[in-house]
């Protein structure tokens, strides 16, 4: 028998532990980081927790809203359903008075998820020595560790993106048909998954099929996959379309915070990072004058989102020169070498994410460089990165949003780091 199987699911189930164990440690951390009184750091937390007790207890997907005029407004589309679907579950098996650091422990069990993904894409592009090696710098990495730990749509977004990331190679591999057809169906099915977690990753799948066609050799086989693709996309979205029309009268692809989060990238008062404070007061006047319009209750939640839209692009259109001063500013907030909060930038902080997130970008970009060869596999490690960047370019942009992007990236990172390692040492034996 062959001892190195053996012992490589040996190493990688100690270092799948490790990463639960650092994630769990975290968790206990950050829970004793909760504002006094509350419950989560983050507001989007308690909208989560909200639609997931809702559904628990099979009431309506819905958030309602206060206003002083016109009293409570339920939002029905307000979030995705895929997190508040993961809440309902936990909710059902520990009941409804469950603890907080719960939910973070299920945000650090996915994230050891997320870190088994990664080791399959890299064992998919490289080989087992190098997959270890991604395995081991996602264990430790803080910003995937930062993603585990909150009661927040990253925690299971994150394995869902790499495992993407995972079948579209496997399609292009892939020599049949058939064999490729399914990968490409499954990719489309996670890309669904991925999508009702985070709603913003709808359009990296045509994003993927347009780049594939731009930039591979082999066109038919990229729009056969990407064909494929969008039927696992559109199953996996269509019961939350038509539920959307019944509710709304209207199709709405994601939610209704479209608009509201437009509308907080693109408004005089912008400067790169989130306010809601200007888009509550924004939207509370919408509201007022859609009831002064007569607007019925069930149609305002349609109806703010495109008023907020609206107003953003009006603005946008007449102030082309900060919209572009204000790409610039997202870029550098999205891709900084430490955070840009304020409470986040203690000197112990900056150090860890700059040792850490700048090695791995160098030699990522060294491992693109290396690998290029290898075509469409190793552009879709970057793809997710080009693509988040240009959405928060437009969008609110912290480093936050970049760290699922990072995962593939630490792939071709670890690639580069083991092929340096080997020519170092003289081995014959490259990476395949």
């Amino acid at each position: 028998m062959n001892p190195r199987p053996y012992r490589t699911g040996i190493l990688l189930l100690c270092l799948l532990a490790l990463a639960l164990g650092i994630r769990v440690k975290a968790a206990d951390w950050v829970e004793r980081l909760a504002p006094p009184g509350g419950r989560f750091i983050f507001g989007d937390s308690d909208s989560y927790w909200q639609l997931g007790l809702a559904l628990s207890a099979g009431e309506d997907f819905s958030i309602p809203r206060m206003d002083v005029i016109l009293g409570s407004i339920d939002r029905r589309v307000f979030r995705t359903p895929g997190y508040p679907l993961l809440l309902a579950g936990m909710f059902f098996v520990a009941g409804r008075d469950v603890p907080v650091v719960c939910a973070r422990y299920m945000s650090a069990v996915l994230g050891a998820l997320a870190v088994a993904a990664v080791y399959w894409l890299a064992l998919r592009l490289f080989d087992g020595p190098t997959a270890l090696v991604a395995a081991a710098a996602t264990a430790i990495y803080p910003g995937a560790i930062a993603s585990s730990v909150f009661v927040l749509s990253e925690a299971p977004f994150c394995p869902l993106l790499v495992m993407q990331l995972v079948a579209q190679v496997a399609a292009w591999q892939a020599e049949r048909r058939v064999p490729s057809g399914a990968w490409s169906f499954a990719a489309g099915v996670l890309a669904g998954a991925a999508t009702l977690m985070r709603p913003s990753w709808l359009l990296f799948v045509p994003f993927a099929i347009v780049c594939g066609i731009a930039f591979s050799r082999s066109r038919p086989k990229q729009l056969a996959c990407g064909i494929c693709m969008l039927v696992g996309l559109v199953i996996v979205m269509a019961p939350w379309w038509v539920r959307n029309d019944r509710v709304t009268g209207h199709f709405v692809p994601t939610s209704l915070q479209v608009g509201a989060s437009l509308y907080d990238g693109l408004n005089p008062d912008a400067w790169g990072g989130s306010d809601m404070s200007f888009v509550d007061q924004r939207a509370d006047h919408e509201y007022f004058m859609l009831s002064q319009a007569g607007v019925p209750s069930w149609e305002m939640e349609y109806e703010l989102d495109r008023g907020l839209r609206q107003a953003a692009l009006a603005w946008a259109r007449e102030h082309p020169a900060r919209v572009l001063q204000l790409a610039a500013i997202k870029f550098g907030r999205l891709w900084n070498i430490w955070p840009n909060e304020p409470q986040f930038r203690s000197w112990p902080v900056r150090l860890a994410v700059f040792f850490t997130y700048v090695p791995i970008m160098v030699l990522a970009v060294c491992g693109a460089w290396t690998f290029r060869h290898r075509g469409w596999p190793c552009v879709l490690c970057w793809l997710p990165a080009v693509y988040s960047t240009l959405l928060h370019m437009v969008f609110v942009s912290s480093i936050r949003y970049r760290e699922p992007a990072m995962l593939p990236l630490i792939v071709l990172a670890a690639g580069a780091a083991v092929s340096w390692w080997r020519s170092k040492r003289g081995s014959n034996q490259p990476i395949r």
